[in-house]
Order: C-alpha cells, then structure tokens, then sequence
C-alpha cells in the first residue's frame, strides 16, 4: 500500500503559490457574516494583504467585521453601508463577496465593470441565465475572478484527480455521492434581529418583495425565492468536486426528487437525490440527506467512484483506492497534507498568487457556473417533474 505525502509536481504547484510575489493587495470585503468574516481571516494571512474596506447591511455583521480585522493589522477598514461605495473605493484592488447568493450575479457584474479582481462564494449564481451572463462577462474582462469551491485548489482532490487520470480505475460510469446532517432539531425560527437592518437594500434585485423577516435572514439558503435549498448548497461543493475527479463538461441532463421539506417556515426540502447525465458518458448521482444523523465533520461526505478495474473513495480527508477481489485494503491512500479546513487557505493562495502574477486561478468563472448550473436543472426537475436538459450549444435549459 502506497500512503500519502504530496508528489513532487504537487509540492512544487503548492509551494509557487506560497512563495507567490509579496506584492501588496488592498481587499474589500462585501458581506461580513459567518462565512464572509472567517474568509477574510484567511485573506489575512497573507503579509503583505490588508483589508482596507468592509461592507454590509446588517449592521452587528459590519461592526464584527470591522473588530475581527483590525486584530490582524495596525490600520482600521473603511466601513460602508452600499456596496457601490465601496466598489469605487479607487483605493481596493480586489474584492470578497460574501453576501448571500442572490447578490453574487449583481456584484460580480459591478465589480467587474470597474476594474476589481473577484472571490466570490459559491453558488455562483441562482439562474442558467445569470451564469450564462456571468461567462460572457468573464470573456471580456482582464480580472481575476475565483468562485469559492475550494476543493479546486485542495491537495487531496488534485491527487485524486491524477489517480483517475492514470487510469487505475479503469472506466468510470458512475459517480455516487452522499452528504448526511440534520438540521430539523436545531434552534428554533429566529424571531427578532440583534440590530439594525437595511431590509429593503438586503433583498436587493429581487422582484419578490416582503417584509422583514427575521428568520429568512438567517436561513436564506433554504428559501426558495432567495437560494436553492440545501441541494444547491452542498450539492455545487460536491459537483464540483465530481466535475474536477472527472474532468467533466457541462451536465446533457438532470433529473431530480425530494422528500417534503420537515423544518417550519423553509419551502425547500432536506432530503434530495440528483442524477446528472454527462457527455463524457458517466452518471453523477448524489443523495443529501439533512434529516441524518450528524456527524464528524471529517465523516459527513463522500465520493464513491466506480471503475471496472477499482473503486475510489475520496472524503474531506482522505481518498482510497480498492481494487477488484481486493476491496477490503486499499492500494493506493492519499491523506491531505493539513486536512480539509486548508482547502480556503490553498483557494485563498492560489488567487493572491494570480492576482499578483496575472494567471488564470484554479476555479474561474465558467466552472463555477458548471457547477451552479446543476443543481440549478435538479431544482428544475423537482419543480416540474421531469428530467431537464441542458443544450450546449444554444447555451439554454430544455425541459
């Protein structure tokens, strides 16, 4: 059995990202909640990166933000209020967007339009027509955009992806993939807001307009009008991932079905299953199921790829390769070097590394719309009940 320090190749890739120009790079942040505040903690890392700027509607995210950077550099951010102030901020060279996913489309196309270099979270985008837009606009421009799918730049799925490539699996039909948690018994539908909200600002290019509510607020990713469910969610990590595994292309057709949603107030369902045709003549299956048990973090996903020669299991940490006759001992095991919690900071290097160097990152615009678009056909499926197709070439959902 072959066990896992990173090959030369690798080392080296990972080590021209660390050791990438020190040149400095000014951030903007726009969206300080959980996820928007740690991602700039891992920003700053970088010595020579300063966040200069912080914006947000919610006023205890912004101010949190704000203390959370100051505590790693000696000078304070600009606070904002509309992100268009900060976006002509001539002062900011690149920008985070962190803002909840029906902003990303609208921000990109803004950012872009004067000239700043991209992190944005994923989803992508909430429609095939706001990818399809956001593609184009990526053709256009000099910037450096990254969509947040970390396991682009992670140790584990780029040695994963070789061990395809090599292939000691033989041929792959079939991808499965599971994600188990539970949210049902978690706390109780958020009623009231810790401080000032600007509601009407928050909602943004919505044309679906209601009044405050705390606990859409909160859960937006489990609204319909304002996210795709927990599907979508999870599902663009773990397509993702299968498309990198696969050096996949754009889905040919989804079909998808779900249980009821079982948490009070969210109008998407917890438990889903997707079955993704592709062009290159293999099957990516996924089941989430957020009505599980829960589990170690390290334990709570997993990719089965199934050979005719081997199958290969690759998690959050580790990846196995188990031969025919012998599917009791793997021959070939890969852990990562730091586990997956390193994954952002790899993303985060590799595109200060690009901003400063000008070449392409590792997760560009056009695969994050890749993998936006399948979960964004799954949550087609389910509305409609059919199987939905994706044409290539006219760059359209078929139904």
């Amino acid at each position: 059995m072959t066990t896992g320090p990173l090959n030369r190749r690798k080392f080296l890739l990972t080590s021209a990202a660390v050791a990438a120009p020190s040149d400095p790079v000014s951030l903007g942040v726009i969206g300080a909640g959980g996820r928007g505040t740690f991602v700039m903690t891992v920003f700053q890392k970088d010595p020579s990166l300063r966040v200069n700027a912080i914006c947000d509607v919610y006023e205890p995210n912004l101010e949190r933000g704000l203390s959370t950077a100051n505590k790693a550099q000696s000078t304070s951010p600009k606070a904002y209020r509309k992100y268009h102030d900060l976006l002509n901020d001539k002062s900011i060279q690149a920008v985070l967007i962190a803002t909840p996913e029906h902003w990303h489309a609208r921000m990109v196309l803004d950012a872009l339009a004067v000239g700043k270099d991209i992190y944005v979270e994923k989803p992508l985008c909430r429609t095939p027509e706001e990818g399809v837009a956001l593609v184009e606009a990526e053709k256009k421009t000099k910037q450096i955009i990254q969509v947040g799918m970390q396991r682009r730049s992670y140790d584990l799925y780029q040695q994963g992806r070789e061990i395809i490539a090599s292939g000691a699996l033989g041929k792959v039909r079939m991808v499965r993939s599971w994600w188990l948690n539970n949210y049902l018994g978690g706390n109780p539908a958020s009623s009231k807001l810790d401080g000032p909200l600007d509601w009407e600002q928050w909602q943004g290019p919505l044309e679906k307009r209601i009044g405050l509510n705390p606990d859409l607020f909160r859960n937006w990713r489990n609204y319909a009008d304002y996210a795709g469910g927990i599907v979508a969610d999870q599902g663009a990590h773990v397509f993702d991932g299968i498309h990198q595994l696969m050096n996949a292309s754009y889905p040919a057709a989804v079909t998808a079905a779900a249980g009821k949603p079982h948490r009070s107030g969210f109008d998407t369902p917890e438990s889903v299953v997707v079955s993704v045709e592709y062009p290159e003549d293999f099957l990516g299956v996924f089941s989430i199921n957020y009505a599980a048990m829960k589990y170690k973090s390290r334990n709570d996903q997993m990719n089965h790829l199934d050979g005719d020669k081997a199958r290969m299991d690759i998690g959050r940490e580790t990846c196995r390769v188990y031969p025919e006759g012998a599917e009791d001992s793997p021959t070939i095991e890969r852990t990562s070097a730091k586990g997956f919690g390193w994954a952002t900071d790899l993303h985060v290097q590799n595109f200060l590394y690009c901003v400063r160097t000008r070449k392409k990152p590792t997760a560009p615009m056009a695969l994050g719309f890749q993998a936006a678009l399948v979960v964004q056909m799954a949550n087609m499926s389910l509305k409609s009940g059919r199987r939905i197709r994706w044409n290539a070439s006219l760059s359209k959902v078929e139904v």
